[in-house]
């Protein structure tokens, strides 16, 4: 796929995150979120049986980024998401809510059949994504964010079964 300007080669994929993409990860996290993930933490993911953890890399120029990281767990009936974030030039261009199909599509494949999160009751950018990919707000975690005291809006979506088509 190429832009107007002919110079500039963009190529997207998804690809599984590794131990190597963690210095990139941690730059997206901590210009993310008020209280980012440390490095360990990430490292915990990346070792949990049930955890998928998905990086989209972009390639610009003949140099790879890291665009956007998804870290959601399986476990039961459920996806639980946990961390998703996109870099901050690449933002408004579709990844998260590409992302989220991504995680309801992986879902389907694998049987389950709900999906939830918990999301800063001020985050309404986050709660704008989460409803526009089928989210509602189910319930309220009081002063569930230590660092802030906020409370989390707990929401949850039914897994679009994908339908075979021909």
């Amino acid at each position: 796929m190429s832009s107007e300007n002919e110079n500039i080669k963009h190529k997207l994929s998804v690809d599984l995150m590794t131990q190597e993409d963690l210095p990139e990860i941690l730059a997206i996290e901590a210009a993310s979120f008020p209280t980012p993930w440390t490095e360990g933490m990430f490292l915990d993911e990346l070792r949990t049986a049930h955890a998928q953890c998905l990086v989209i890399k972009i390639e610009i120029d003949g140099k790879i980024w890291i665009a956007a990281y998804l870290i959601f767990w399986l476990v039961a009936d459920e996806v639980h998401l946990h961390n998703l974030a996109v870099k901050d030039e690449f933002r408004r261009q579709g990844l998260a809510c590409s992302m989220m199909k991504l995680m309801n599509h992986i879902g389907a494949q694998v049987g389950m059949t709900r999906q939830t999160l918990e999301v800063r009751e001020l985050n309404h950018q986050a709660i704008s994504l989460y409803r526009k990919c089928g989210f509602v707000v189910k319930g309220k975690r009081p002063r569930y964010y230590t660092d802030t005291n906020e409370d989390a809006l707990v929401m949850w979506a039914e897994i679009q079964q994908e339908r075979n088509h021909g």
